[in-house]
């Protein structure tokens, strides 16, 4: 298939960033497949031309777990035969999994930890390419929390800095603590939040990366896809699978969008990679959004 198309998003700071990224949330969750397969599957998306792999701290079973996903990646990394140097690999920090939920622990010791155990994780030789706070909490103000992540910058842990699950109004108060390079919020059919609260189009008037998590609806609405009326018609009419057609949708939200599709299997992998290089037409477009669930969650 072809490769995943020139950056698109995020300025010179993620420069390298494609128009497809890869989520690796599933290749350490319950359900996750051996260390042999998921190292496959990322060592594919690389020979298929993935510059972006998005994990976090606590992607894992559980807290027994924290950082197990950087470090798979990072064994991957390290196993790969080809050039891995343009590669950005995106974490988080600011959650924790007791139990296997997830709760928000965004207190700055905890941070200060958090970080240098990612950085470890991803082979503590060089600064992790991009360190974002994965949520947020009232009780520990953003320019607290990323007062931390200023430190890791000036230490050598932490190369960029972005933000996952804010609004537009954190977003503009954090931009006014560090250079923020990138937004992770979710993006999908289902959940257009960032869309109507001008966090993509802020993102967009300044050369921030959107990266957009569940573009697909996540487990719990990815095979509703197929249900809804008409959109199993149009990607027909492209000849291609539903999921890609929805992943190109993503896509042309915004020049600074790129989904990040979480995948397990190879059997899926170049499917969704293919997005890359489908562009929607404008009549497609218009056509996909009657389709679309109008629910405005905000966040």
């Amino acid at each position: 298939m072809p490769r995943p198309e020139a950056p698109r998003a995020g300025g010179p700071a993620l420069s390298g960033v494609g128009g497809v990224g890869l989520g690796a949330l599933h290749l350490s969750s319950a359900s996750r497949p051996s260390e042999a397969d998921a190292i496959a599957v990322l060592h594919r998306a690389l020979a298929l031309g993935v510059t972006l792999i998005d994990t976090a701290d606590s992607y894992g079973r559980d807290d027994s777990e924290q950082h197990e996903n950087e470090r798979l990646i990072h064994r991957a990394l390290q196993s790969y035969s080809g050039d891995t140097s343009g590669v950005t690999v995106a974490t988080k920090g600011g959650m924790v999994r007791p139990g296997g939920a997830w709760v928000v622990n965004v207190d700055p010791e905890h941070l200060r930890r958090a970080i240098r155990g990612s950085f470890e994780a991803l082979g503590g030789k060089k600064p992790i390419d991009l360190w974002q706070l994965h949520a947020v909490d009232p009780r520990h103000p953003i320019e607290a929390c990323l007062a931390v992540a200023r430190e890791a910058v000036d230490q050598g842990w932490v190369r960029h800095i972005g933000l996952s699950n804010v609004t537009l109004p954190l977003l503009q108060r954090a931009r006014r603590v560090v250079p923020v390079v990138s937004v992770t919020n979710e993006l999908s059919p289902w959940q257009r939040a960032s869309v109507f609260n001008n966090v993509v189009a802020c993102c967009e008037d300044e050369g921030l990366a959107f990266l957009a998590w569940s573009p697909l609806g996540g487990p719990g609405r990815v095979k509703e896809l197929g249900a809804l009326p008409g959109l199993e018609a149009l990607a027909r009419e492209r000849g291609v699978s539903v999921h890609r057609f929805v992943l190109a949708w993503v896509r042309a939200v915004s020049p600074c969008v790129v989904p990040i599709p979480g995948v397990s299997r190879l059997a899926t992998l170049e499917d969704a990679l293919g997005a890359a290089t489908l562009d929607l037409t404008p009549e497609e477009l218009r056509r996909m959004e009657p389709l679309l669930p109008h629910r405005r969650r905000v966040l």
